[in-house]
């Protein structure tokens, strides 16, 4: 699934292409289900001979501000991915909503899963406002983390997947800043003391920031992986840690990585230097003989 690296990666190169200003001059829709709000009949209808107000993002959410109140917001859920491309270029069959863009340019949703949707709306916060804070703001230090953890009691993978506690982490990245600030997925969050809290606040930012100037992680070559609006794949993948590294020395301390199921998703560890809680509580240090 993208995350926040791979959907700002996609907003950066669409406002490389100056869509800011441009006009939707026609739209149509492949698969009805990809559009969640309103019914595909009436999203053409509206959207076309909207302009493009400002293209930003949100959590994992990209969003364009368009003309007359409207809003289009676009989740790509787990395959999803934004093509840029010249009018009449031939439509692969994974291609379900292409939108006409000055009659010279059309931008097409791309879904091999056929998962992503696409909501056309002027109230964006009914949506946008259920989403926790963004992690690279300035406004999310590392005290405020600290409070947030302090909260509540739940293992620390699921709570930093959980997009209304904080917006866009997906497994990737959440497994590599657990690594990088040694800390197990199955602490609980009120467990973690002021110096974990921090230092997991400062590899959660150092990790996206990575992934950002890496524009994203892509797995493989499949069509359902990550590409961005130029078709060209993320280069983050050589830089993971942990992250799909099962049965390879950890980069730290040489043990062993191993792929263990947190919440019903694939996790990343180095037992060595994640310790294992005790029943939930902060692992005891290790002493040397």
């Amino acid at each position: 699934m993208p995350e926040l690296p791979e959907v700002q990666t996609i907003v950066d190169q669409l406002n490389q292409q100056a869509i800011v200003g441009r006009t939707i001059t026609a739209a149509r829709v492949y698969w009805p289900k990809t559009i969640a709000s309103p019914d595909p009949e009436q999203f053409c209808e509206t959207i076309t001979g909207l302009t493009a107000r400002k293209l930003t993002r949100r959590g994992k959410f990209i969003v364009c501000q368009l003309s007359k109140g409207q809003t289009l917001l676009i989740h790509l859920r787990m395959s999803g991915r934004l093509n840029w491309t010249a009018k009449g270029n031939a439509r692969n069959k994974h291609e379900h909503v292409i939108l006409e863009i000055d009659q010279t340019h059309e931008l097409r949703f791309q879904d091999t899963r056929k998962f992503g949707r696409l909501f056309l709306t002027q109230a964006p916060q009914t949506i946008l406002g259920r989403l926790g804070p963004e992690p690279l703001d300035k406004t999310f230090t590392g005290r405020r983390f600290l409070s947030m953890l302090q909260r509540t009691r739940r293992q620390i993978k699921p709570l930093l997947l959980d997009q209304h506690f904080l917006a866009g982490l997906g497994n990737i990245y959440v497994d590599e800043a657990l690594w990088a600030a040694r800390i197990h997925p199955l602490r609980t969050s009120n467990t973690l003391t002021a110096a974990e809290a921090f230092a997991l606040h400062r590899s959660i930012r150092q990790v996206l920031r990575k992934g950002i100037m890496n524009m994203g992680t892509s797995l493989g070559n499949g069509q359902g992986n990550f590409y961005s609006a130029n078709n060209r794949p993320g280069k983050n993948a050589d830089q993971l840690k942990v992250f799909r590294r099962t049965g390879r020395p950890c980069l730290r301390c040489g043990t062993t990585i191993v792929r263990r199921m947190v919440a019903q998703r694939s996790s990343h560890i180095c037992t060595k230097c994640q310790q294992p809680p005790c029943d939930g509580k902060t692992p005891k240090k290790r002493t040397t003989a």
